[in-house]
């Protein structure tokens, strides 16, 4: 009676893929790599994504995720109504009207003051009216119209020396075009004044 002999044939394609599904005796299965490990030695999922400069720079603070409250609610402003701090609208609004009445109405209507003239006249004439109508009632005409007021942080009258400091840095514009996360220009925070709302 034969005995059967060893078979040396190769295994077979499918044999092979059998093998390889039971994993190399490591444990490893096939399709469940190993994350890598990163250059810090940890695994994982990637860091979080910065914002980018531009993203911070033009959109402040607020864009990258920085919650900083409502304008105006470090210095104990109410978010909206009475008191709140005005928004860049009214303010803009207002300075043009005060802008237009004192070269326009005042310098070139009053004054019959040449066009090459009316704005170095309407430009003395605002700062004459502003330090005039902020220093009593706390506001001009255009603020009026726009239902702003200037006040102290206190909520108070400003006194005459700071509508002289803010007129002035007013006059020279840059200043009020940089603004701190309450809105304040540095007219405004060299002066302790702040624009509320009526």
């Amino acid at each position: 009676m034969k005995q059967r002999q060893p078979s040396n044939r190769q295994p077979t394609n499918r044999q092979a893929r059998d093998q390889r599904q039971r994993g190399d005796g490591q444990g490893r299965q096939p399709g469940n790599k190993q994350p890598r490990p990163t250059q810090s030695g940890q695994t994982g999922q990637p860091p979080p994504r910065e914002p980018r400069w531009t993203q911070t720079w033009l959109g402040g603070t607020r864009s990258a995720g920085v919650d900083l409250g409502y304008p105006g609610q470090r210095l104990g402003l109410p978010q909206d109504g009475p008191g709140a701090v005005a928004g860049f609208g009214r303010r803009i609004g207002a300075i043009l009207v005060d802008w237009m009445l004192c070269t326009w109405a005042i310098a070139r209507g009053l004054f019959q003051a040449s066009p090459q003239d009316a704005s170095w006249i309407g430009m003395a004439v605002f700062a004459a009216a502003y330090i005039l109508l902020v220093g009593t009632l706390g506001m001009t005409l255009g603020m009026r119209l726009f239902k702003i007021r200037i006040a102290a942080l206190d909520g108070s009258q400003p006194t005459l020396l700071a509508v002289l400091i803010r007129t002035f840095l007013l006059c020279l514009a840059v200043p009020a075009l940089i603004w701190d996360r309450d809105q304040r220009g540095l007219h405004d925070r060299a002066a302790g004044t702040i624009a509320v709302r009526l």
